[in-house]
């Protein structure tokens, strides 16, 4: 099963909307199941020295980014394919 991560924020609503758009598309036709994430980047300094500004970030399970602040549904629904 395919594993994707969220580099996030509590406090962050962009966050929180690329989160509920995740979990829309995971319940959605035709996606294959994938599991998600999520890590706050406060929680770790290195993270946030990376992520800071550019969170929400989507990352695959080989940590290369898909995304960041919006979902890209067409790039996400792409590597998601490859699982089939």
């Amino acid at each position: 099963m395919p594993r994707l991560r969220l580099y996030s924020r509590n406090y962050c609503h962009l966050c929180h909307d690329m989160l509920a758009a995740l979990e829309a598309l995971r319940g959605g036709p035709g996606v294959v199941h994938f599991g998600i994430e999520v890590l706050d980047v406060d929680a770790d300094p290195a993270l946030e020295a990376k992520y800071d500004e550019l969170v929400p970030v989507l990352v695959d399970g080989e940590g290369m980014e898909l995304c960041h602040y919006f979902l890209d549904e067409a790039k996400v629904r792409e590597y998601l394919s490859a699982f089939r």
